[in-house]
């Protein structure tokens, strides 16, 4: 099997514009690829999973991956899925998330010499010519083909700014200099990037010709990733500071039952002959074992062997006997001078131990029945907790965590 059939086989592949060609790059280790990033937090999340493990796969077949960080782009905001605009950043800010995204994309992809390598568009962008720039790229542009892009539609029923119009141009743009510098032949990114990316295929078209931009593919990742990293409480982090070794496991280890063998296949490095196998025969009890399993894997891939083993022990005790062992337990010290005579109040305390994202999904919590304390039903949302000896709180069916006093 080919690196390219596997990556058809797992569902990576949504559209690409010239199939034959990018099988052969890839088969042969001859493609250069990029996949964008945009640094609007310190963090990557699991949203961006998809395209980490495509990354790393394709660079275990011999391709090189560009990481392209944002930077510039980060200054206007991709009008891409959004109803709003961006909020803009200052360029430290920028920066520190650039640090912080490739210190994360290490444990996926290798950088160096003839490796994988990290570039930030805002070394092109932000010294452009604007009279040039325009005259030069934007006339390669039809307005009516860019307002018929999917990239903008939400954002045309709201009021779409000049400064996001020329995102597409940008990203673009973006391409082309990466072809011209690193000789970076083919492009990767979701179903809403795809009008940005045609637009990037046919600028090199436009400016360097048709031989050229016979090397300029464009493949288009499933959407899936796109639907990845959001719960009710907020994003799903990969900084251990952000989302915790135990709740990142338990996220994946909560996944759908349908979605089990999707996320296998898209995000692990099980074989695609065992996760088939698998499909084939999954039923009842052998659905938890395989959530294990997805959970083990994932946290692995971002926090290490060690600390996956412990998050999978943390999860069998706890749900192996009643109280559970609480060693390894997912926790949170309240400071003494946050609590009145030992105690706390309950919506406070599920907020602060990020059970809620806030007080009023705290109290729909409680209302719902879905709080216990130390085993029992805690129903009043106007209840104060008392932290001595510390309290375990179990969210739903499967979430615990403790509370004690710092």
């Amino acid at each position: 099997m080919t690196a390219y059939e596997e990556l058809k086989r797992r569902g990576l592949i949504a559209q690409v514009t010239d199939e034959e060609l990018v099988s052969r790059l890839i088969n042969e280790g001859k493609a250069t690829f990029y996949i964008g990033f945009d640094p609007t937090a310190d963090s990557l999340h699991v949203g961006h999973f998809m395209a980490l493990c495509l990354m790393k796969r394709l660079q275990m077949a011999g391709n090189r991956p560009i990481a392209l960080i944002g930077g510039g782009t980060a200054m206007i905001g991709d009008p891409s899925g959004r109803t709003d605009m961006r909020q803009m950043m200052t360029p430290e800010t920028i920066q520190h998330n650039c640090d912080c995204f490739k210190k994360q994309m290490s444990r996926f992809i290798e950088f160096g010499e003839g490796k994988a390598m990290m570039v930030n568009n805002a070394d092109w962008l932000l010294n452009l010519n604007y009279i040039d720039f325009i005259r030069d790229i934007g006339a390669c542009f039809s307005v009516n083909n860019m307002l018929r892009a999917k990239c903008y539609e939400q954002r045309m029923e709201k009021g779409l700014s000049f400064l996001e119009f020329n995102y597409m141009i940008m990203q673009s743009y973006d391409f082309l200099c990466l072809f011209e510098k690193y000789g970076c032949n083919l492009q990767f990114g979701g179903d809403d990037q795809w009008s940005n990316m045609l637009g990037g295929t046919e600028l090199i078209r436009k400016k360097l010709g048709k031989d050229a931009s016979a090397m300029t593919i464009t493949l288009l990742l499933n959407s899936e990733g796109k639907k990845m990293g959001k719960t009710q409480s907020g994003a799903v982090w990969l900084d251990p500071e952000k989302t915790s070794p135990y709740d990142f496991f338990q996220y994946w280890r909560n996944v759908d039952d349908a979605d089990v063998i999707k996320c296998m296949k898209l995000l692990t490095f099980i074989p695609i002959e065992e996760i088939e196998e698998m499909e084939r025969t999954l039923e009842g009890a052998q659905l938890n074992t395989a959530k294990e399993r997805l959970a083990f894997e994932l946290t692995k891939l971002v926090h290490g062997e060690e600390e996956a083993q412990k998050c999978l022990d943390a999860a069998r005790s706890i749900f192996s006997a009643a109280g559970g062992d609480t060693a390894n337990m997912p926790s949170t010290a309240i400071p003494a001078e946050e609590l009145t005579d030992g105690a706390i109040g309950l919506l406070t305390l599920l907020v602060k131990c990020g059970l809620a994202s806030s007080n009023r999904e705290a109290r729909q919590l409680v209302q719902q029945g879905g709080i216990l304390l130390n085993g029992e039903k805690a129903a009043d949302p106007a209840m104060q907790v008392r932290l001595d000896g510390g309290v375990v709180i179990k969210k739903g069916k499967k979430i615990f965590h403790r509370a004690t006093i710092a």
